[in-house]
């Protein structure tokens, strides 16, 4: 059925730069890995990049003057600046490395809003968000006395923006914090809108890329966040590794989070001085290794153009969506016009754990669960989703695959 799909690049030769993808998932059976959403594969060239450290270069960086730590050092600043061209900022200084999104957005709660909310304010998240987008605002919110407002979903799967424009209007809104792309609904919400809805209102925006910065073009400019934050382990670098945006007046005037080396500029044992930008918020020894993989992600993605990746993954996904509707008894979830790479699902009589199981044993990798999404989960009505993901990588021949294991295994179950 897919023998007539149009690919932007290569696929085979991409296919070819991913070594997990060349071997059996069981016994003859190959891998069909569709579960990119909460972590995608690597390349050899982000492999290569750190294992080329860790055999030449390896030291700590800022802090000595000999061969290997001033080479250390030239890479890990290097990565920075490939993060900046990649989203755009205006300034190397605005790109501060963290362990991931979650990091990230713990980081601005704990800094910026420990320091500006208060009681009477309010901040606006949404039903869809990642656990990690709202845990970090309810501690804060019993701490400080804010409160906190979330966003409902729309029959198809979008923001009431109506509600939005109501709080905004009505209420004493400081923040704003939403993902740019749903991990369950697939939803790209309009953030540009957002922010300046959000900006005329005197409020400030986060905005959670997890999903959207590994798999479309993301220009910090033109969304005009205040923070973006995303994860190096979803764009095809290493785990334990992330970025946190934020424009620089910002930045300068939050306090750090974590103490300790580099992030000081002068301490005595009466107190202590902050680096300059970034280096305020990276204290101790960083993820070096991790930071230069994630600057060889970079360029790997930006050689291959990520509006072409974009394209590929749109395709993909509207022919999952098609095979998915040609199967009985099986709900996708999310019906926005556009849409990310992600397909959450739900097939009638068989619990989605079930489903991924089944799965499984065809070869397909596939996420079952609420996807650290319970509210929304619960708003659904539902207790998880079964959920299939698209990276640059993927096939129309494995969501043959795909299709093809969702029969059998409503085969299975109905013996």
């Amino acid at each position: 059925m897919s023998s007539t799909f149009d690919f932007p690049y290569e696929i085979d030769t991409i296919r070819a730069d991913f070594p997990i993808l060349h071997q059996d998932h069981h016994a003859g059976v190959p891998l069909v890995f569709l579960d990119n959403a909460a972590s995608s594969q690597k390349p050899t060239a982000v492999i290569e990049a750190m294992n080329t450290y860790y055999r030449t270069i390896h030291a700590n960086v800022h802090r000595g003057i000999h061969k290997l730590s001033e080479a250390a050092t030239a890479a890990y600043e290097d990565a920075r600046k490939k993060v900046q061209k990649f989203i755009h900022a205006k300034s190397r200084r605005e790109i501060i490395f963290t362990r991931g999104t979650t990091e990230g957005i713990n980081l601005v709660a704990q800094t910026w809003g420990r320091a500006n909310l208060q009681p009477g304010d309010v901040v606006i998240s949404t039903v869809m968000e990642h656990h990690s987008n709202i845990v970090p605002w309810q501690i804060l919110a019993a701490e400080k006395g804010f409160t906190l407002k979330y966003l409902p979903v729309l029959p198809d799967g979008t923001l009431d923006l109506e509600q939005y424009t109501r709080w905004l209007r009505d209420e004493n809104v400081k923040l704003v914090t939403v993902m740019h792309a749903s991990n369950v609904l697939g939803t790209v919400n309009p953030v540009a809108k957002m922010a300046q809805m959000a900006h005329d209102a005197g409020a400030l925006i986060l905005v959670d890329g997890a999903q959207s910065v590994p798999h479309l073009p993301v220009d910090v400019q033109s969304l005009d966040c205040d923070f973006l934050v995303f994860s190096g382990h979803k764009m095809a670098a290493p785990t334990g590794i992330g970025v946190l945006y934020g424009k620089r007046d910002l930045l300068e005037a939050m306090p750090p989070w974590l103490g300790g080396g580099d992030m000081i500029s002068r301490v005595t044992l009466e107190g202590s001085t902050w680096n300059e930008l970034p280096y305020k918020f990276e204290a101790g020894t960083p993820a070096i290794a991790e930071v230069i993989g994630l600057g060889a992600a970079v360029d790997y993605l930006s050689a291959l153009s990520m509006e072409k990746i974009h394209a590929h993954e749109q395709a993909i996904t509207r022919y999952a969506l098609e095979r998915l509707a040609e199967v009985p008894n099986v709900t996708v979830y999310g019906q926005s016009s556009e849409r990310g790479a992600v397909a959450a699902f739900t097939v009638k009589n068989i619990h989605a754990h079930d489903v991924a199981q089944l799965l499984d044993a065809e070869g397909v990798a596939v996420r079952a669960g609420h996807h650290c999404a319970m509210p929304l989960h619960d708003f659904l009505a539902i207790p998880a989703t079964a959920r299939a993901s698209f990276y640059l990588y993927n096939t129309p021949q494995e969501v043959d695959i795909f299709i093809a294991a969702l029969y059998k295994a409503q085969k299975t179950f109905a013996l």
